[in-house]
């Protein structure tokens, strides 16, 4: 099932995908890889693309479909223009990362793995950016930001509604 909204042609998606696979067949253990770029290609893995994938990697497709749920970094609808990870782990926590949490789900009106109405932003969970000294932390588009207070998170709900 298509996320609503996302208008890609079976046929597309297939082609596309099996276009992606190919830069990855030499490697040893493809799957992760090949998600990776399908969510790159796409920005999420659509659900078409797991057939596809199954059957180049001589997989059934509750596998493909099993690891894309297992994991938290694959988006099973596109993103928002942005996308804010803010760290779970517990150094974060120690340090008020669940007041940040919940500063930035009230502002948006989201939960972890939603987007915002207006599309300006995905909110995700991460465990961990490294940044433990400099706890709470977030990820916004790649770029980390650490010691996370409320003034910060003015200035990142200001960059994401830009």
């Amino acid at each position: 099932m298509q996320p609503s909204g996302t208008q890609i042609e079976v046929a597309d998606v297939a082609a596309r995908t099996a276009a992606v696979i190919a830069s990855y067949t030499h490697l040893e253990g493809p799957l992760l890889p090949i998600l990776h770029a399908v969510q790159e290609e796409f920005g999420f893995v659509p659900t078409e693309s797991l057939p596809v994938i199954a059957e180049a990697l001589n997989i059934s497709n509750a596998e493909a479909h099993g690891v894309v749920s297992f994991y938290h970094d694959y988006r099973r609808a596109p993103a928002g223009r942005h996308v804010l990870k803010l760290c779970q782990a517990e150094a974060c926590q120690s340090m008020g990362s669940d007041r940040i949490a919940a500063m930035v789900k009230t502002t948006f009106g989201i939960g972890f793995h939603e987007t915002s109405p207006d599309g300006s932003v995905t909110l995700e969970p991460v465990y961990c950016l490294g940044l433990c000294a400099c706890a709470p932390a977030a990820m916004l588009d790649r770029e980390v930001i650490g010691r996370l207070d409320a003034e910060a998170v003015d200035e990142i709900v200001a960059e994401v509604r830009r």
